[in-house]
């Protein structure tokens, strides 16, 4: 009897971040297009600063969107948001680590903020040269780790995606697919690593909170069945 009075047990899916809506894989694709949307809105607002500050140049040809960039760097922002958003709470759930600091929709929020901030700083202020703009920017990136994120998986999630990312980055201006003023990092800026790796901690944080919204949803469904 004991055991038939207790309360029931949450989904084995649940976990410390994911559960389903309707089902794990329609749980997957709802937080795919949430983060892919988000990704896109990002990039179309980001870009427009770096274009009215000239640091990137497209070519006339492939400037078609109403912001004035190019149409596929939204798209692929999007893909990227929700690649990264996807994989941070997998990589905790997979190293058993479940993250907890600040979790709640007003420090994600404030995280946005921050990283919307550290990337008008690098449009919008003028240093003395690029190694003394690289250095704060960093100092500001790894700012954002700690306030917001402080796991070492969130860490090298952001590293990692910073070195792939400018690697493409690289590889798509060496084509000549569009360009940077003033290149001093081979054909990209330098601090160019700092605004992925503040990026990847944005949308890994979003991307938890997500995650950690659905299970909440779904532990207080089974607690009133």
């Amino acid at each position: 009897m004991a055991e038939n009075d207790a309360a029931p047990a949450l989904p084995k899916k649940c976990g410390p971040y994911i559960s389903s809506v309707t089902s794990h894989g329609m749980n997957l694709v709802i937080r795919g297009v949430v983060l892919f949307f988000i990704g896109v809105f990002l990039a179309l607002v980001l870009n427009l600063l770096q274009i009215q500050r000239n640091v990137t140049l497209f070519p006339p040809d492939v400037i078609t969107s109403i912001f004035s960039s190019a149409w596929w760097v939204p798209p692929c922002c999007g893909t990227a948001s929700a690649v990264i958003g996807l994989l941070y709470p997998c990589m905790d759930r997979h190293l058993g680590e479940p993250h907890k600091f600040k979790r709640e929709w007003s420090s994600v929020m404030r995280c946005v903020a921050v990283f919307v901030g550290i990337n008008h700083a690098s449009a919008k202020v003028d240093f003395a040269n690029n190694i003394q703009l690289s250095l704060t920017l960093a100092a500001l990136s790894i700012g954002l780790w700690w306030t917001f994120d402080r796991s070492r998986s969130g860490f090298g999630l952001g590293v990692g995606i910073a070195f792939l990312a400018t690697l493409v980055s690289q590889l798509l201006v060496y084509n000549g697919v569009y360009q940077y003023t003033s290149p001093d990092f081979l054909y990209v800026r330098s601090w160019l690593p700092c605004i992925f790796f503040a990026g990847g901690i944005t949308m890994g944080n979003i991307g938890r909170q997500l995650a950690m919204y659905e299970c909440k949803v779904i532990a207080e469904k089974s607690h009133e069945d």
